[in-house]
């Protein structure tokens, strides 16, 4: 099936699913390219360090240009927020987080002309650092490049 759609919803949906999942709905993602990835950690810094590493590695963006470095930083803050309601710690709060994450970019409008942009979801869960005792939660941040 190919779902032609926001690239924050194929974010999302590219983060909550499985490659399995994926594979059994037959989505494809036209017009955009894309990036999966987990991390789990106590430590923000490994959280935004996994979204970078694995968008560099990807091409997702050209490590030498401050704007989409730039575009690509802020898109993944403003999706922490929404994993952390708010509260931008993890670790310092007593909490961890297991997420999977994804990158799109593509063009959200329908004029190409407005440019492409990123989008970074997380899904996955947080909680305090103890098995059994974490709940779920999901990001999504949308930056112009």
């Amino acid at each position: 099936m190919t779902i032609k759609t926001l690239i924050g919803k194929q974010a999302l949906l590219l983060a909550a699913l499985t490659e399995e999942e994926l594979v059994q709905m037959n989505l494809s993602f036209p017009d955009t390219v894309y990036c999966q990835g987990r991390i789990g950690s106590m430590n923000l810094q490994k959280v935004i360090a996994a979204v970078e590493t694995a968008a560099k590695r990807n091409g997702m963006i050209n490590e030498g240009c401050y704007r989409e470095n730039h575009a690509l930083y802020h898109a993944v803050l403003e999706a922490i927020e929404g994993v952390t309601r708010g509260q931008t710690a993890i670790g310092e709060m007593s909490r961890t987080v297991g997420l999977r994450f994804s990158v799109v970019r593509g063009w959200p409008y329908e004029e190409q002309a407005e440019g492409e942009w990123l989008a970074v979801a997380f899904y996955g869960t947080i909680g305090a650092p103890v098995k059994g005792l974490e709940h779920e939660t999901s990001g999504l941040g949308i930056n112009h490049i």
